[in-house]
């Protein structure tokens, strides 16, 4: 049964970080090539997208409660046809994954990926002498398959930060790209071979994958002209690959003695004098794009969590409360948004909100420790009752977009409701081992267009869905909002509402 709409109004706890999307920055964004989470979101990235953050995942593992797994995405929109080059990784950059376990809004420890890649010639032809154009010249039944023509391997490290830096595997075998079914007949096995345990029980994976954010994303094309009622429900981002490096390590591999951690990718690339810098960054869902004005992307891509304070200011006052209500006629809370405000930048209360000073930062903040007696896998997580969900770290199946815009649209603020974007799930299966991601889409079949979800307007009551053409919000405008408010779920909901939301059902 779905949580009441008196409960809801009796919530009052929540919201925080997302707001900060919320507020800063959509102005500039409807002209822009549509992005997701972090895709695309920035003019000096656009050429560059072996270096682009796309998603930052962080959650307990589900079926280890001791482990905390840590899944960072870049190069956006791999179109799984893309040959013959296909998406190999960056070989000049570093690609980190953040540790802030004090607070500070600085980096404690920092796990980096480099890649090395090889390439052997294939045999050479009578014609041309120069062997074949192909990344493999026959069917790959293993990474060590003579047919892999282009390999790639990476070295992990961890960095604790005044301290040491420690190689944790060397040359480790990365996951190639899914070329075709005829070259890879059987894919799976591959990426299974690609996770590499080391230290024990600790696991670590690079390779493609399929992208795991879902979300309606023609909201870009000025919120559907306007008409809320528009075509919604289609994953814009179905069929496309991402490449991705994953990480299992203890709980306490992470943690300094507090269960609460800030986490955060970034991407730095070597510049022209051999210097390593910072192009790329991504907590938060959704924050670079939807709310950082236009002008300042690239600055706010090269920034340090401990610098973003600066946008709190926005909070009370969100655009993207503002948008809704003009362009859609709805009658979200556009002043003194201090719910927004109660947890913004620093944590959700009583669940990832540290004991102590926290510095306001845009990090993702997860409580490493398993919340035992939680409803499982609840795709709305906190707002839905489920507190291993986000905004406390956020999972694959996570529907964050939906989650946003319900907050943005005043949930916890008087203003109960049921936006979303109609795009519920992820185009493909999650595993439930790690690495969790899906398979990447086969290079040899055609990528679907076909919208994984419904047409028409889209109501949720309490994480259910239902249709009902004519009422609320459309998908696509949400998505608009999701853009932004995703960040917004980084707020919180007070353990009141997780209370009346986990005896509920059918989220």
């Amino acid at each position: 049964m779905s949580p009441t709409r008196s409960s809801r109004r009796r919530a009052t706890a929540l919201l925080g970080v997302g707001t900060l999307l919320a507020t800063g920055g959509l102005a500039g964004l409807g002209a822009q090539s549509a992005s997701a989470s972090s895709h695309r979101e920035a003019p000096g990235i656009l050429g560059q997208p072996q270096y682009d953050n796309t998603d930052l995942y962080a959650f307990v593992s589900p079926d280890k409660t001791d482990t905390v797994t840590l899944v960072s995405n870049w190069d956006p929109f791999e179109e799984p046809g893309g040959g013959p080059n296909f998406y190999p990784w960056a070989t000049d950059a570093h690609y980190n994954i953040k540790i802030d376990n004090n607070q500070d809004a600085k980096a404690d420890i920092v796990y980096t990926w480099t890649f090395h890649t090889s390439r052997t010639p294939g045999p050479k032809d009578s014609f041309s002498g120069n062997g074949t154009f192909l990344s493999n010249n026959g069917p790959v039944t293993s990474l060590k398959d003579a047919n892999l023509l282009l390999r790639q391997t990476y070295t992990l490290t961890r960095h604790v930060v005044g301290k040491r830096t420690t190689t944790l595997v060397k040359n480790a075998p990365a996951a190639p790209s899914f070329a075709g079914d005829a070259s890879m007949p059987n894919y799976r096995a591959l990426r299974d071979a690609a996770v590499k345990t080391y230290g024990g029980t600790r696991k670590v994976f690079a390779g493609q994958a399929d992208d795991p954010f879902f979300l309606d994303l023609r909201v870009f094309d000025v919120l559907y002209g306007g008409n809320c009622t528009s075509e919604v429900g289609h994953d814009s981002l179905a069929g496309f690959n991402v490449n991705s490096v994953a990480l299992q390590v203890p709980r306490t591999d992470l943690t300094n003695g507090k269960d609460v951690v800030g986490i955060w990718s970034t991407t730095d690339r070597k510049n022209a004098k051999g210097q390593y810098r910072q192009i790329s960054r991504l907590g938060q869902p959704l924050v670079n794009e939807a709310v950082i004005p236009y002008r300042l992307k690239d600055t706010f891509n090269s920034l340090r969590p401990a610098q973003d304070a600066a946008a709190l200011p926005f909070v009370l006052k969100p655009e993207l409360a503002q948008l809704l209500n003009k362009v859609c006629g709805f009658n979200a809370p556009t002043t003194n948004r201090k719910d927004l405000v109660q947890v913004f930048l620093q944590g959700v209360p009583h669940i990832n909100k540290a004991k102590g000073k926290v510095v306001p930062s845009e990090e993702l903040r997860l409580n490493t420790r398993w919340q035992a007696g939680q409803p499982g896998d609840r795709r709305l997580g906190v707002i839905g009752g489920d507190n291993n969900g986000f905004p406390n770290g956020r999972r694959l199946s996570d529907d964050v977009v939906d989650i946003a815009l319900q907050v943005v649209g005043g949930e916890l603020a008087g203003n109960p409701n049921d936006l979303g974007d109609a795009v519920n799930t992820n185009d493909a299966t999650f595993g439930t081992s790690f690495p969790y991601l899906a398979l990447p889409h086969s290079g040899s079949v055609t990528k679907t267009t076909t919208p994984t979800e419904t047409t028409g307007m889209t109501l949720l009551n309490g994480g259910g869905s239902h249709q009902a053409p004519g009422n609320g919000l459309p998908v696509g405008q949400l998505a608009l909002v999701a853009l932004g408010l995703l960040v917004a779920l980084l707020g919180a909901v007070s353990t009141a509402v997780t209370r009346r939301r986990t005896a509920a059902a059918g989220v």
